[in-house]
């Protein structure tokens, strides 16, 4: 019965005083490697010119991508360009099969194909389809 206990005794104080040892249990994982794998990615977009909009609707295109747009400068500095970035963008969705939705007065929202949005309790005036 003794030699259990100082059996056990050596297990355990080995384990605890040996740190020079890596231990076998833990994997390290390299962050950039599992920013590479995700299969959805949410991008933010700052529309300050009507130009701006090209960029992204080529991201929207590649499938993969949410897109979160701040309009707010374009409104501030020219309503009906963008109105046409709004109009452009909402073609493009509509041909890849996404979905066009507003945040307050600021924020618009493009998802492809393969990610929805969820309309319950929306004002009818905020969701552009």
């Amino acid at each position: 019965m003794g030699n259990f206990w100082s059996s056990l005794k050596d297990k355990f104080s080995s384990s605890t005083t040996d740190s020079s040892e890596p231990d076998e249990g833990y994997l390290t994982v390299d962050s950039a490697s599992s920013r590479s794998s995700a299969r959805m990615l949410v991008r933010p977009f700052v529309l300050n010119d009507y130009e701006d909009i090209k960029e992204v609707l080529n991201t929207l295109r590649q499938g993969s991508t949410i897109v979160l747009l701040n309009i707010t400068p374009l409104k501030d500095k020219d309503i009906v360009e963008l109105k046409r970035a709004i109009n452009k963008l909402k073609k493009t969705a509509d041909a890849c099969n996404g979905q066009v939705a507003g945040f307050g007065d600021d924020y618009i929202i493009a998802t492809p194909q393969s990610a929805s949005i969820y309309r319950g309790g929306m004002e009818e005036s905020a969701v552009y389809e």
